[in-house]
């Protein structure tokens, strides 16, 4: 029996596999539970057996700050026994490791090979009671994941409000301002993430936290706004504009939402955004025509007349 500080864990480890546990494994992309979703029912029962009979061999990657063995210990794929009852969804495991790790940042904030630390694991199998306990014990909720993602940017993009609200509820206020500032290896924002899924209730949520309603994609210069015209979603354009967006910013390109609703199908959002578009950003911006060149040469003068070739000049 595995027991942290000399007492039992208690936990049912010989359960029989909760199907909510597989729908969450299967509908994770970019292997977020590192590879679970595709282990056949043989390997996950060897790898509960493995988890608790604890056999994982030691690593030097973990640096060593007490006396515990078990959080020095490391699956192949860089897990701990932390991360192992959070995937596997072992909720008093995870509290109890969580409890006699209070303060303990290099073992909290530990990321495995695809860079997720317990944060990251507890939002992608939708435990926020064990994102409260993580963020209450220390934890840094700033950690970025493989793809540049924040715990928070993944609870975004899945839409769980529950995960979010434990998220920006238990950092602390400089936590949260810079969560809400920082941009993935995408170029996009928490808010980005909540507009590109149409998660209406969480993008009034972030703006009512200070989310800057007006950032834009670092490659294109969209903000949400833009975003939500690409993607003809009126309900949140409509929110947006009621939440102050600025309708008169432009991309990169010199684009105005408004411009961005040229060619659409939805005439409903080019009227809603007409009429409070300055009349300069009304019209597209000009784009260069194929017969724009004008030769200052006539036919009968040749365009280039310095050409050489073999020493002699070329004659036409």
């Amino acid at each position: 029996m595995f027991a942290f500080g000399g007492r039992d864990c208690p936990r049912d480890m010989d359960a029989a596999r909760d199907p909510k546990k597989d729908r969450h494994l299967a509908g994770l992309e970019d292997r977020h539970d590192s590879g679970l979703d595709s282990m056949k029912d043989d390997d996950y029962d060897q790898m509960m057996e493995e988890l608790r009979d604890l056999k994982i061999e030691p690593n030097d990657r973990l640096p060593v700050q007490s006396a515990e063995p078990w959080k020095e210990q490391l699956t192949e794929d860089g897990d701990t026994i932390l991360h192992l009852a959070i995937i596997h969804e072992e909720l008093a495991l995870a509290l109890a490791a969580i409890k006699e790790a209070v303060g303990d940042s290099a073992f909290l904030n530990f990321q495995n090979n695809l860079k997720q630390a317990p944060l990251h694991l507890a939002v992608i199998t939708e435990k926020p009671e064990i994102a409260q306990a993580l963020l209450q014990a220390g934890c840094d909720p700033e950690v970025r994941d493989f793809r540049g993602n924040t715990a928070l940017h993944i609870a975004c993009e899945q839409g769980s409000l529950r995960g979010v609200g434990v998220l920006t509820q238990y950092s602390k206020p400089h936590q949260l301002e810079a969560l809400l500032k920082c941009i993935n290896y995408n170029g996009q924002t928490c808010l980005h993430l909540a507009s590109i899924h149409g998660f209406l209730a969480i993008v009034e949520n972030l703006i009512s936290l200070g989310a800057d309603i007006n950032a834009q994609e670092p490659c294109n210069g969209r903000t949400a706004l833009h975003l939500a015209v690409d993607l003809q979603n009126e309900a949140l354009v409509s929110l947006l504009v009621r939440k102050g967006a600025d309708v008169n910013k432009v991309t990169y390109q010199g684009y105005s939402p408004y411009q961005l609703t040229w060619g659409r199908e939805n005439i409903g959002i080019q009227k809603q955004l007409e009429q409070l578009t300055l009349n300069s950003l009304h019209v597209l911006p000009d784009s260069e025509e194929e017969d724009s060149y004008e030769s200052d040469y006539s036919d009968d003068e040749p365009m280039y007349d310095d050409c050489i070739f073999g020493g002699q000049p070329l004659m036409r």
